[in-house]
C-alpha cells in the first residue's frame, strides 16, 4: 500500500540535507530559530538536537513537506533533493 504521506519512509537525515541544501543553513535558521542551524551548523549537530526536541522535529518536518511544494517533484530531483538518492551522486 502506497502512503500519501510526504515523510513516509524519509529519515530526519534526508530531511536535514535537503533543507540545508536548498535553503543554505542561514536561511534555514532565519525559518526556523533554533541554535542547531546557527550556531556552527552541522548535519551531525542538528540530528542530535532534533532527535531529542519534538517541537523543533515538528518545525523541520513542516517545513520540508513546505519545501517540497514549492518546486514541481521533478525540479526536487533535478536539483538532487530526491530523498531516496540524497548522498549519491550517480544516476540510475
Amino acid at each position: 500500500m502506497h502512503s500519501n504521506d510526504p515523510l513516509h519512509g524519509v529519515t530526519l537525515e534526508m530531511i536535514v540535507t535537503a533543507l540545508a541544501e536548498h535553503y543554505g543553513w542561514a536561511e534555514l535558521a532565519k525559518k526556523i530559530n533554533i541554535n542547531c542551524f546557527k550556531s556552527d551548523p552541522s548535519i551531525k549537530s542538528s540530528l542530535k538536537f532534533l532527535r531529542r526536541t519534538p517541537w523543533a522535529r515538528t518545525e523541520v518536518e513542516a517545513l520540508y513537506r513546505e519545501m517540497l511544494t514549492e518546486q514541481p517533484e521533478k525540479d526536487l530531483a533535478d536539483a538532487g533533493f530526491n530523498p531516496w538518492t540524497q548522498g549519491n551522486k550517480e544516476k540510475h
